[in-house]
């Protein structure tokens, strides 16, 4: 017998995104500037430039390519983006007005509210992969929209691979759509 559907909890908590600016960047001119950015040459050949708020972090590195990383959505990479480029271009450390920036990753957790069958899960799902030997987790790669869901017997989940936040709920919901129809989720 299936209980009626509960609403999954979703947490957004890595957005990733990358921006190209049409121009290379100096580096140390950025270290003398804003002495709080991390630059290690050897080690890594970004720069890591954090922000207060927004918190998230971005690589910069000398080819005019940026990587924001840290941010709770869409909205927060982007403007944590863009915060770096005004403070870069208010220092005359870069003059172009082209900027790309597109989401790479997103990255969510969630729980169900029900214990998920991962035995039966791998043989009525497709596109599993589940080695509890390895990984207590089950693997399932969703088609549409494009994600990876890592499903544990505990009704929790993580989604990554996301490019729209709405791609998260989307996936999660048919998700849980799946494994009640197949009978693989029990809720208590």
């Amino acid at each position: 017998m299936i209980l009626p559907q509960k609403k999954p909890s979703i947490s957004i908590e890595n957005v990733v995104a990358s921006a190209t600016l049409a121009q290379r960047i100096d580096l140390t001119a950025i270290v003398r500037i804003f002495p709080g950015v991390e630059y290690r040459p050897v080690q890594f050949p970004g720069l890591v430039y954090r922000l207060k708020k927004p918190k998230p972090a971005t690589l910069i590195f000398g080819s005019g390519k940026m990587v924001c990383t840290g941010a709770k959505s869409e909205s927060e990479a982007r403007e944590a983006v863009m915060k770096v480029v005004d403070d870069l271009r208010s220092e005359g450390i870069i003059t172009t007005g082209s900027l790309e920036i597109q989401v790479q990753n997103i990255v969510a957790s969630g729980i169900l509210g029900g214990s998920i069958d991962l035995e039966k899960s791998t043989q009525n799902l497709e596109k599993t992969i589940y080695e509890p030997e390895q990984f207590p987790g089950l693997i399932y790669r969703m088609d549409d929209p494009k994600v990876v869901l890592l499903l544990f017997a505990s009704g929790k989940l993580v989604c990554t691979g996301a490019k729209k936040e709405a791609d998260v709920p989307r996936a999660i919901e048919r998700l849980q759509e799946l494994l009640e129809t197949k009978g693989l989720i029990h809720y208590t």
